[in-house]
């Protein structure tokens, strides 16, 4: 198992002051952004028993008291440069009034080479 959490939160912290993987103490200072992984799961194995790549996948929820797009933006360069693929973005509503999108994204991690992979996407 991999861990790049820090990771992610070192960079989304370049690009937002309130930045967590919990849910927020702090609902005053906006935008929020909040990544959570949903998957962290083995992909391949070698014969072995050891795990030879890893699948994972993230979900980002942004809260803004204005549009959401401009994060959305920054949130998708981020975890683009970290080789995982936006697949979706979607507004949503929200009881708060509150501006909310979620975005996921996803990849096949390969600890040997530090590459990502990408399940191919139709249509």
């Amino acid at each position: 198992m991999i861990n790049v959490k820090p990771l992610i939160y070192k960079e989304l912290s370049k690009i937002a002051t309130n930045v967590t993987d919990t849910y927020p103490a702090d609902w005053e200072t906006f935008p929020v952004v909040i990544y959570l992984e949903e998957e962290n799961k083995p992909h391949e194995w070698l014969d072995n028993g050891v795990e030879e790549t890893t699948y994972l996948r993230y979900k980002v929820d942004i809260f803004d008291k204005e549009s959401t797009s401009n994060i959305a933006v920054e949130v998708d360069k981020v975890f683009s440069s970290l080789g995982l693929k936006r697949t979706m973005a979607q507004d949503m509503p929200d009881p708060s009034n509150l501006r909310h999108k979620v975005m996921r994204f996803e990849g096949i991690y390969d600890p040997d080479t530090n590459i990502v992979y990408q399940y191919r996407m139709e249509g």
